[in-house]
């Protein structure tokens, strides 16, 4: 196996791992900050109010963006099964 073959598998490995967490990080991220706002501006401190809602916005990028992901991961899977006729030369 060459440098250029693992660095290759590498960046196809983190391009998976950034394409598959984005929608559940970007809609806690988004979901976190409007409870932020409507805390600061009601002046409402209650723990609940901020965990619910980020797992709501969590569950349902998993529910949206469910097929998208697996298709992410099919296609993944499918290049590290061909390259392994490249690993044995």
């Amino acid at each position: 196996m060459s440098m250029e073959f693992i660095l290759s598998i590498a960046q196809q490995t983190i391009k998976a791992i950034i394409l598959i967490s984005a929608p559940m990080l970007i809609a806690g991220l988004l979901a976190g900050i409007l409870i932020s706002v409507l805390q600061a501006v009601t002046q409402i401190q209650e723990m609940t109010l901020t965990f619910v809602p980020k797992i709501i916005a969590v569950v349902l990028a998993i529910i949206i963006f469910g097929p998208w992901m697996l298709q992410i991961i099919i296609d993944f899977t499918v290049y590290i099964f061909s390259q392994i006729p490249n690993c044995v030369r």
